[in-house]
């Protein structure tokens, strides 16, 4: 121990001086161009071979790509209809309504009875609300395009990552190949595979969809897995005894027992799926993503924050009812009667919908909330940014300014000084003290990766704002994890924060902070930190709650303090978790960092959204690997050091 921590302090003396002292050759600083590949390249001229000469027999693959997309698109015409357009006869200013789409007042209505069949009354009332939140306020349109993406988007994400899991739970080399494919579908930012589908697949509301199932996926596949692991072998070994088939064990047996587990993957993907819609309306989604979009290009302070406000809402109704209905199907309650007896709430909602669908021609207020009715706080927002910038402008600019030069920029000149093959040294030699020679030569294998695409530089970029990020996004969220888990009043507020937090979809955190910073590097940071202070906050409280009473009781019978209990006991006990919460913090300030690009950042996020601009495939998916080369050699070196902390602890 004693020789590893010599190691490690003259390797940070030796970076240290490195850097502050030394006059490098341009070979140092960066890759030299000998060894760059030319893998934007080889990947353009892949997917440019692959769209138009990559046929199986007689059918081309943007044949296949069309014919998928037909599928995707039956479904969601189908709910656009129903949520949206409605059957009309007729196009243009000549179209005429025949069947209208769920008024206002049905969709509402059903919110309620979901909610109040998932919890009770008082959910149902808080989901009718927000519903009625976004007609009041004049969002229901874009609302229901995006409800009607994520009703598509959610079961297909549910259905296919439920699908891969069984394979992978049922044959082990099959996970031994979804691992990677997982890892990378986690890591890639959400902007390098749109340029790919959208290549294939063209511009528009198909794309979008299937850039928002490959994004919200991954959690489904890896719940599964964990789910039906977790499935009791009593309870396996009793349905082979039953004489069921591999089938009705996993129909009748394994997948109801494992139910209550798979609903919260059903409740990731719901939000994943939620949180893309901004960026897939970059490729025709539409709805409120393409009206947050549309107000960050226009600087439209006060259509973009009542836009987000209304994702907000919508977010804050799809979690609340995921969550309920993942502990309501631990429950099953036998009703008797007819149909209608047994299923009350759904012959309210029918009823409902019908009655206001049919009398909406007469009575228009119960098909659509009239214009003149709609309230907007889009002038308030707008005046209030204003009279911040124009009283406080000099404190704002003074705190930026600040930041700037004693923290951001002498950071960012660090990275960047920083030899490149000493950088990769450091890495390695940290992978074989934690995971041996194995985890050492992906550290290695990936490092070099990096090196060879020519993009070293806007790579140590995202290293230095990701890491400067996560550093006070965990230095905030710690003690509030502490606070959380020590005291039960702070917990329930802190709780509601993050929670609140959690279901804001990434591109809502950039408006207020480039109105009121503009844009930048320190704009970008705000943003990640908020973005990325969830995982802090949840897994340092689990931790903390985790510990066994039994340790803690042998501490106050020793005559320890609750600051000693804290430091000496629980702290200790809870690192393993609270590294965990450390890797998933800097996942999502990874991922947060290419969507800030959007506000100036000159990383590797910018490379992404560059190509995005340009439909150049290579360069975005290069761009892309990058950032998921960096995400994968900081997962697998942290969850190594939470194993490592976990095994000191069974061995204690």
């Amino acid at each position: 121990m004693t020789l590893w921590r010599g190691i490690w302090a003259a390797v940070a003396l030796l970076a240290l001086g490195l850097t502050i002292f030394a006059t490098l050759p341009a070979g140092l600083l960066g890759p030299p161009q000998s060894m760059q590949l030319p893998f934007a390249k080889w990947l353009t001229a892949g997917m440019k071979w692959l769209t138009d000469s990559a046929a199986i027999g007689p059918v081309t693959v943007k044949d296949l790509t069309r014919a998928f997309a037909s599928v995707i698109e039956a479904p969601y015409k189908v709910v656009k209809v129903l949520l949206v357009d409605g059957i009309t006869e007729g196009r243009g200013r000549r179209a005429t309504t025949i069947i209208p789409p769920l008024s206002w007042v049905a969709v509402t209505v059903a919110a309620v009875a979901l909610g109040h069949f998932a919890r009770n009354i008082w959910l149902g009332l808080l989901a009718g609300a927000l519903m009625t939140y976004l007609a009041v306020f004049g969002q229901w349109d874009s609302a229901m395009v995006t409800l009607a993406s994520i009703a598509i988007a959610v079961p297909l994400g549910v259905l296919g990552g439920m699908a891969q899991g069984i394979a992978a739970w049922r044959w082990p080399w099959v996970e031994r190949v979804l691992s990677p494919v997982l890892d990378l579908m986690q890591t890639i930012p959400t902007f390098a595979f749109l340029v790919p589908i959208l290549v294939l697949f063209g511009f528009g509301p198909v794309a979008a969809l299937l850039a928002t199932i490959i994004y919200a996926m991954p959690p489904m596949v890896r719940v599964t897995i964990v789910a039906l692991r977790a499935v009791p072998s009593e309870i396996v070994d009793f349905s082979n005894m039953a004489g069921c088939t591999p089938w009705q064990r996993m129909r009748k047996v394994m997948l109801p027992v494992a139910l209550p587990d798979l609903m919260v993957g059903v409740n990731q993907v719901i939000m994943l799926s939620l949180n893309m819609v901004i960026i897939a309306s970059m490729i025709g989604a539409g709805g409120l993503g393409a009206d947050v979009l549309e107000s960050l290009r226009r600087l439209n302070i006060g259509g973009g924050i009542e836009a987000g406000l209304a994702i907000t809402a919508l977010a804050v109704v799809l979690d609340r009812l995921g969550q309920a209905m993942s502990e309501r199907v631990a429950s099953v309650e036998v009703r008797k009667g007819n149909w209608w007896r047994r299923h009350p709430r759904t012959a309210l909602v029918l009823v409902v919908a019908l009655v206001t669908g049919a009398l909406g021609f007469l009575i228009p207020i119960l098909q659509d909330w009239p214009k003149a009715w709609e309230i907007t706080t889009k002038p308030f927002w707008s005046d209030l940014i204003e009279h911040i910038n124009v009283n406080y402008f000099d404190q704002l600019e003074a705190v930026r300014v600040w930041f700037l030069e004693a923290l951001l920029l002498p950071v960012k000149r660090f990275f960047l000084a920083l030899p490149w093959p000493f950088l990769l040294a450091v890495l390695t030699l940290a992978g074989w003290r934690l995971g041996g020679i194995r985890l050492s030569a992906v550290v290695l294998a990936l490092g070099l990766f990096v090196a060879a695409t020519g993009l070293w530089e806007q790579a140590m970029i995202t290293v230095y704002l990701c890491g400067l990020s996560v550093v006070i996004a965990m230095a905030i969220g710690v003690p509030m994890g502490i606070l959380a888990a020590s005291n039960e009043t702070a917990g329930k507020v802190i709780g509601t924060v993050v929670d609140t937090l959690q279901t804001l979809p990434s591109f809502v955190y950039l408006i207020p902070v480039v109105m009121l910073f503009r844009v930048g590097d320190f704009s970008a940071m705000i943003a990640v930190v908020l973005f990325a202070l969830v995982p802090a906050v949840k897994y340092t409280a689990h931790g903390l709650r985790s510990v066994p009473d039994e340790l803690i009781e042998a501490g106050v019978v020793c005559g320890c303090t609750r600051v000693q209990i804290l430091r000496k006991v629980r702290l200790p006990l809870a690192v393993p978790m609270i590294l965990l919460g450390l890797n998933q913090t800097i996942l999502l300030a990874l991922s947060m960092l290419v969507i800030t690009a959007l506000v100036g950042t000159r990383d590797l996020g910018q490379e992404v959204y560059a190509a995005l601009a340009t439909a150049d495939v290579g360069r975005g998916l290069v761009a892309g690997l990058s950032v998921a080369a960096i995400a994968i050699i900081a997962d697998r070196l942290i969850g190594a050091a939470a194993g490592r902390a976990r095994a000191r602890l069974e061995g204690v």
